[in-house]
């Protein structure tokens, strides 16, 4: 979804091995399952958020992927500047991406649900 020339896309397994890239290299976003092995996005997010706050670590936007509307609150509480819901689309994904690189959060509107109108009954 985010191949291109312009990029250069750093792919870890782990959460302390998202802390050491964050620590060893200039990272721009981080893109974060909240489904990650022993610990997940909202776990990283929190220990981002927690190197940061003195001074270990430098902010890096946190764009993370969820897997139902309920975790909205997860990606909220930990720090997160945006979150996907999925299924993922490319589209939408490139969007969050654009925006947190823009110093911008995103909020998907998939985690909404959907409207319904009822019409008002006419008078007999």
């Amino acid at each position: 979804m985010l191949e291109g020339p312009d990029l250069d896309i750093l792919e870890v397994a782990t959460g302390p091995a998202v802390r050491a890239a964050v620590a060893a290299q200039q990272i721009d976003l981080a893109i974060l399952d909240l489904q990650i092995g022993a610990m997940g996005a909202m776990a990283i997010c929190l220990d981002l958020r927690h190197e940061e706050s003195y001074g270990a670590a430098p902010h890096v936007p946190v764009l993370m992927l969820l897997d139902r509307r309920p975790d909205v609150f997860l990606a909220r509480r930990s720090g997160a500047e945006g979150f996907v819901v999925k299924p993922l689309d490319p589209l939408r994904v490139r969007r969050a991406v654009r925006a947190l690189l823009r110093g911008e959060g995103y909020e998907d509107d998939a985690w909404r649900p959907a409207t319904v109108r009822v019409a008002a009954p006419t008078p007999q």
